[in-house]
């Protein structure tokens, strides 16, 4: 490692858990650890299922603790969820779950004072039940939202309790659904109109800009001696994560795998065409003026949540007994909000495979195999949809996140889209992270180089598709039928 390489901590807090990792950054060189991992175990109250802050604040205190002096620190998260402040600077209450039941009806009723259709044209936001343009509706009628000072993301929250300091970092600020894509500022009109107060959100940053300094009582609580500011970065999980994609060039598709699975393209423009709305495609800013043109799907969640139906047993077990279960036997739409909400997946998709004509799959193998099969038949539809509705070809899928440790689903990806997947930087929110707080200080270049340094320090695994498209035809075939 070269005498002038820099650590860097990376705060990467995930649905079902966080972790700091620790990025060692040189001319040429490049090592990520785990320095901390903590649960993040979300808590269903009388009031309805909220995330537990202050549990989260601690691993992060712990994780920078076990980290070490560090050059600096950056925070990404899950999106569209935030704290809401008081005029001291205090949390009113524990930050609302996405998955949270209060948005039911709440998207018709935006929709009959701003247009579904002018919606996207203004913000390039696909819909989702739980944007947080529909949370702030649900709660108008609030005493926490009268009460409400300040309106802080969740790793702006994080990192206002570091340092004192607030503001709000772009990337994520785009998937509040407040955000114009086009001048990547603030849909001044769309929230007037809606009643939501702008006013609300501290002043953007954008990734690379400097967020503070950690307090005196984090630097004696923490251990860490010298003074340390942290970065901001692509405080999105996904904006990070796709900063860490090993590409060369414009002709690839991406594909973010974890909890949700987020499938799409890097842009230079968004597409807020109508045509691109009812394909449910969102367009969330990214690093260097990129636009994240991508299809959310519902992604690992739903095995996941089988695991905890079957009392968790090991993922590589359900894996080995998926690859000997019946190919495209039966599938389902991975994007469908019926599987949004926790809880009795298994029967969930058992039933929908009945309500579809389709075989019912019953032992763990057939419906880890259904729920495989159903995500590379909906990787293969967005990067399709992708490339026809922004008129963008692509010659290679790239993997990234915690899928890439699953090789039975990137060979699916790539025998359902045709294209070669190359896998690779499993921790790539993680990695995004520490590049751009590395850029920041000067020991990368652009994006370009953030990627070329990955591609040459972190191992890809590359998988070529197998024939057998037919199949692929039909089984997408027996969805649109349902």
């Amino acid at each position: 490692m070269s005498a002038a390489a820099r650590s860097y901590a990376a705060v990467d807090l995930g649905a079902s858990g966080g972790r700091v990792m620790v990025g060692r950054v040189g001319a040429g060189s490049l090592e990520l650890g785990e320095a901390h991992r903590f649960p993040n175990r979300p808590v269903r109250v009388p009031e309805g299922l909220r995330w537990d802050a202050l549990a989260l604040y601690g691993g992060v205190l712990d994780g920078l603790r076990a980290a070490g002096q560090v050059a600096s620190v950056g925070i990404d998260s899950w999106a569209v969820d935030y704290g809401l402040l008081d005029a001291d600077g205090a949390l009113l209450g524990n930050p609302v779950h996405y998955r949270d039941a209060r948005t039911e009806g709440v998207a018709e009723k935006v929709w009959a004072t701003v247009p579904a259709g002018e919606l996207y044209g203004a913000t390039g936001i696909q819909y989702a039940p739980f944007n947080t343009l529909y949370q702030l509706t649900a709660a108008r009628a609030s005493r926490q939202l009268a009460q409400a000072e300040r309106l802080l993301l969740i790793p702006d929250l994080l990192a206002y309790w570091l340092t004192g300091e607030q503001g709000t970092e772009l990337t994520n600020a785009s998937t509040t659904q407040l955000i114009d894509p086009r001048t990547r500022t603030w849909a001044y009109g769309i929230a007037e109109r809606l009643g939501i107060d702008l006013a609300l959100f501290p002043p953007l940053r954008q990734p690379g800009d400097p967020a503070g300094m950690l307090r005196p009582e984090v630097l004696a609580e923490t251990g860490l001696g010298d003074p340390v500011p942290v970065t901001a970065v692509g405080s999105h999980d996904t904006a990070s994560a796709v900063a860490a994609v090993p590409a060369s060039g414009e002709r690839f598709a991406y594909i973010c795998t974890g909890t949700w699975s987020l499938a799409g393209l890097e842009l230079t423009a968004p597409v807020l065409t109508e045509e691109s709305r009812a394909a449910n495609f969102t367009n969330e800013l990214g690093l260097d003026g990129t636009v994240r043109y991508l299809r959310n799907i519902m992604g690992l969640w739903l095995l996941q949540e089988c695991q905890r139906a079957w009392d968790e047993p090991d993922v590589g077990l359900l894996l080995r007994e998926a690859g000997t279960a019946p190919g495209l036997r039966s599938v389902v739409d991975a994007g469908d909000e019926r599987f949004l909400a926790p809880g009795r997946m298994p029967q969930r998709i058992a039933a929908a495979c009945r309500t579809s004509g389709q075989p019912v799959p019953v032992t763990r193998g057939e419906i880890t195999r259904c729920i495989l099969d159903s995500l590379a038949l909906a990787h293969r539809r967005a990067v399709a949809d992708a490339q026809r509705l922004a008129d963008h070809p692509v010659d290679v899928v790239y993997v990234v996140g915690g899928g890439t440790r699953n090789a039975l689903l990137c060979q699916l990806t790539a025998d359902a889209s045709g294209l070669p997947v190359v896998a690779g930087a499993t921790e790539a929110a993680a990695f995004g992270n520490v590049l751009v707080q590395a850029r920041a200080h000067g020991l990368v270049g652009d994006l370009a180089s953030m990627r070329g340094l990955l591609t040459r320090t972190q191992p890809l695994t590359r998988y070529a598709p197998r024939g057998d498209e037919a199949r692929w035809r039909a089984a997408e075939a027996r969805l649109a039928q349902r």
